[in-house]
């Protein structure tokens, strides 16, 4: 596909997304918003499944992409230079949820994407947001550490969604001492396990899954993260 062919699927699609997000607090990312938001972007149905097969599923994951790519905007624009690493963190998933605009789009696309037909995308795109942030925060592992990293990341992140959108505090003040406190908690992990590391008593123990864990390696592409159905070989 040329780039040409790809900017126009991408416009369309965003064109359907603006349209859907009107009908997503009463009807979900269903086929009823789907075919409502063909009418409203004037995109007849026949192009409109050819750039989403799924229909309102795949507008649900455009929705989930567009909100890591205003998270990635405000990274690359503010400057966390005198931040801790682990503020860094925090800094990046409060960005990605400040850049949602309803909340009730993110509880239905929650609902959606937990189903056991969609987990996979579900997953995917969970995993795609922490790789984002872990990428651009500069993360420079290549072993096994990138994984534990992400999937880390991940529990912290989707604990955070799931408490953020029952949370009516003032400016969501609570859902961010939360994600303090669950980022807190992974730090103290990690000095444990360094700690471990550390402890000559341990290291004739630790050799073999230290080296395990070195040849252990990244995909080397985004469409091989963990939730993919057809992962790139």
């Amino acid at each position: 596909m040329t780039g040409n062919q790809d900017q126009a699927q991408g416009d369309i699609k965003a064109k359907l997304l603006d349209a859907a997000l009107n009908h997503v607090p009463f009807d979900g990312w269903s086929e009823v918003t789907f075919r409502a938001a063909c009418q409203e972007a004037d995109v007849p149905e026949v192009l409109a499944h050819a750039v989403c097969p799924r229909g309102g599923v795949d507008l649900a994951l455009a929705y989930h992409a567009r909100g890591d790519s205003r998270m990635l905007a405000r990274l690359e624009a503010e400057d966390l230079s005198g931040l801790r690493f682990r503020d860094k963190v925090a800094a990046a998933v409060r960005f990605r949820l400040e850049a949602v605009e309803d909340k009730e789009a993110v509880r239905r696309g929650t609902t959606l994407l937990t189903l056991p037909q969609y987990a996979g995308d579900g997953v995917k795109a969970i995993w795609g947001t922490c790789d984002l942030i872990w990428e651009t925060l500069g993360d420079g592992s290549d072993d096994l550490n990138w994984y534990t990293k992400r999937a880390s990341l991940a529990g912290v992140y989707s604990a955070t969604v799931l408490f953020w959108l029952g949370d009516d505090s003032l400016e969501h003040q609570a859902t961010w001492e939360f994600l303090d406190r669950r980022i807190g908690n992974v730090m103290d992990f990690e000095k444990l396990k360094a700690g471990l590391q550390k402890n000559p008593l341990l290291k004739p123990f630790l050799a073999g899954p230290n080296w395990l864990a070195g040849q252990i390696k990244p995909p080397k592409d985004r469409d091989d993260l963990p939730g993919s159905l057809n992962p790139r070989r």
